[in-house]
Order: C-alpha cells, then structure tokens, then sequence
C-alpha cells in the first residue's frame, strides 16, 4: 500500500471506531424523540455528568471506564427518569418552541454542576489502555477506540434487543407508534415514557464512559455533543435507531 492509501484507511478505521460511540450518542436522542417527540437539548450535558462520574470512579476507586460502565449508565438512567418525572412530563403538550426552554436550561443546569463540582480545567484520565495501539498490518488501531467502538455497538444491539423481544420494549414501541391506542389498551404512557426517557438518558451515560479515554473532560463540551448527536440522528432519520448508528458512523469519517 502506498504512503496515501494507507493514511486514508487509518482515518477510515478512526472516523468508524468514534462514529460507533456518536452513534450510540444519537440512539438515546433518537429514542427519546421516537417516543415522545421531544429533542432532549441536554442530551450532551447528560453525556457529560457521566463523563464525570465515570472520570471521579476512576480517579478515587481506580475502577476503569469500561468496567464503571453500568454504574454510570445507572447513574444517568436515575437522573434521567428524574428529569423527565419533575420537567418533561409536564412540557409533553406545548408547543414545540416552547418544549425547548426547558430542555436547554436544563443542560445549564447540569453544565453548572459541573462547574461548581469538578471546576473548569480540562481533565484526562491515563486509563489502563489510554495510550495502547495494535498494529494490523501498516495500520494502527487504537486499542481504546476500538473497545469503545465495540462497546457500542454491543450497547446498541442489546437495545434493539431490548425494544423488540421485551414486554417493556414492546410497549415503548406501541407508545411511539401511536399514543392513544396504546391508552386505549391499557399501557400506562406516563411510566413509558419515564422509562423511555430515562434510557436515552443511559444510553449517552455509557457512551460517555467510552469517550472518558478519548477525550479531555471539561464541563463545556455538552453542546458539541448535543450538536454532534441531532446531526447523527437527522442523518439516519428521526426516531431512526439503526438509522443513527449508520449516521454516527458516516459523521466520524467525514470528521
């Protein structure tokens, strides 16, 4: 292989391994707007608290990002069900220019926490495996990258899973289909969309678990990811979850 070809492939390999975990960024959002309609504008800000958490784990207990994995995504599931119990919930049936306020002082809100708590220095944890690479031929993989792209798409799979085989699944799909017909039969909305919500939520907690070894911390990149995770989602159609898997992927090669 040439000088050229092989520098393309390397950035083919890297644009795919980060665009599997924007993917699994943008399903959360996708679910969330699936099911609802509603475009959670804290989305990032909510990757970014368990960025923290996954990064405050490391740092105190030594435990590594990919093992606090679950426990972070726990972690945001619980704020997620929260912020949709106190906040979302009540928005549901405003006018969507309005369902916006909330949603972006909300990510303030969490981006402020941050702030106060953890400061506003930028943060890079050396993990176990930060700087490992593998060499397959003339291209280098990095080895966290490629874990993280792996996680993901585990992550999304057991998701799809989840939505297609569970009773629980079967219902959020029923509420996103159609609301009043899953009322008519008996499913309680309220409590589908808290648990809709609230594994968006999780789903962007673990995937910021998988970027703590790849990126600097700081309590300001919230919005990039927000941004990062509605482009993904608009390019695999909303409300789309394959759909933003593609889309993520697609937008880390073109980075």
């Amino acid at each position: 292989m040439g000088m050229d070809s092989t520098l393309a492939v390397q950035l083919l390999i890297q644009g795919v391994l980060l665009g599997g975990v924007y993917g699994l960024i943008a399903i959360g959002l996708s679910l969330i707007f699936g099911v609802m309609g509603i475009i959670n504008f804290a989305h990032g800000q909510m990757m970014v608290m368990g960025m923290y958490i996954s990064y405050w784990i490391f740092v105190l207990l030594g435990i590594d990002p990919y093992i606090s994995l679950v426990a972070v995504a726990a972690a945001i599931f619980i704020l997620g069900w929260l912020i949709q119990y106190t906040v979302v919930n009540r928005i549901l049936d405003y006018p969507e220019a309005m369902q916006v306020l909330p949603l972006v002082s909300i990510g303030l809100i969490l981006e402020n926490a941050a702030l106060m708590l953890w400061g506003p220095d930028h943060r890079s944890p050396q993990t176990a495996l930060g700087l490992d690479s593998m060499w397959v031929g003339p291209i280098m993989v990095d080895t966290s990258r490629l874990i993280a792209f792996v996680l993901a798409i585990i992550i999304t799979f057991l998701i799809f899973i989840f939505l297609k085989k569970s009773n629980l699944g079967k219902c959020i799909r029923a509420a996103s289909d159609n609301r009043t017909g899953a009322v008519l039969v008996g499913i309680d909305v309220d409590r589908i969309y808290n648990m809709s919500f609230a594994i968006g939520a999780a789903t962007t907690g673990a995937a910021g678990c998988l970027l703590v070894p790849l990126l600097p911390i700081s309590p300001h990149i919230g919005h990039d990811f927000t941004l990062t995770a509605f482009i993904v989602v608009i390019l695999g159609g909303m409300g789309n979850l394959l759909g933003a898997l593609v889309g993520g992927v697609i937008l880390g090669v073109a980075e």
